[in-house]
């Protein structure tokens, strides 16, 4: 039988060594295909570049794979085109990641890294978003790579619900210190947030967002508590953003 077709990306850039890393891995499960931003894309959420043009260049960053393109544009962007330009066929998997820091709770809303894997969801593409509690570009992914192999064999073997992506965040640990997995829901947390408001020196002013995270949610069975408690945390998340809980309200309203 043929080998699954892997569909890798990220928004931390093709260079970055988070997906250097999940590279490494899905090569041990897979022929894997890689279209990456060509510069970090941080916090795009689900953006597509639709007022300017896109480049798409052919790269050899790892000798063993022969189709790793670097694109101008978001995440998304980089799935889009990699659907309907690059692949011959629709992949058996993709992921996306493994980002430089958390993607937990809120953050999944902001999120590039989580973005490109909603909207592989979107195209029918079982989908996963990796993310590491560690923002420095020498975070040492080394603890993680297993459990990496494992969720996405597992997605490979078991499928997904339909319409279902995974949020997986990884807690700053040693291997030995991790002390397994948790399925979660979402925690209910916020950024509280500032605006540093400056002076160039030509004497124009400009803004820095600032800000901190506060968590909200006192439960136990959140993404927010399993990290904070040495566990990886894995939410299903989805697209459809329908509150379907208040509709019934809404129908009594007699519109």
């Amino acid at each position: 039988m043929a080998r699954p077709l892997i569909l890798v990306t990220n928004d931390d850039g093709i260079v970055a060594p988070g997906i250097r890393t999940l590279i490494e891995v899905m090569k041990e499960l897979g022929d894997v295909v890689v279209v990456a931003p060509n510069s970090p894309q941080s916090a795009m959420g689900h953006a597509i570049t639709i007022n300017n043009t896109l480049k798409l260049e052919k790269v050899t960053l790892d000798k063993d794979l022969s189709q790793e393109y670097s694109c101008s544009g978001t995440p998304v962007d980089c799935v889009k085109i990699a659907v309907n330009e690059i692949l011959n066929r629709k992949p058996d998997l993709c992921v996306s990641g493994i980002n430089h820091g958390s993607n937990s709770s809120i953050n999944v809303i902001y999120s590039g890294t989580m973005s490109a894997a909603v909207e592989a969801g979107i195209e029918g593409i079982p989908a996963i978003g990796f993310s590491l509690l560690d923002y420095s570009w020498d975070a040492n992914f080394e603890p993680i790579k297993s459990y990496v192999k494992q969720i996405a064999q597992g997605v490979l073997e078991k499928g997904l619900p339909e319409g279902v992506i995974l949020n997986v965040n990884f807690p700053k640990l040693s291997k030995e210190d991790i002390k397994g997995i948790k399925i979660c829901r979402q925690a209910k947390a916020m950024w509280q947030e500032e605006f540093d408001k400056r002076t160039n020196p030509q004497g124009k002013e400009y803004y820095w967002l600032t800000g901190k995270f506060v968590n909200q949610d006192k439960g136990t069975d959140t993404d927010e508590w399993a990290l904070e408690n040495g566990y990886i945390s894995i939410v299903p998340v989805q697209f459809d953003l329908t509150a379907h809980h208040a509709i019934q309200q809404l129908n009594a309203w007699d519109l």
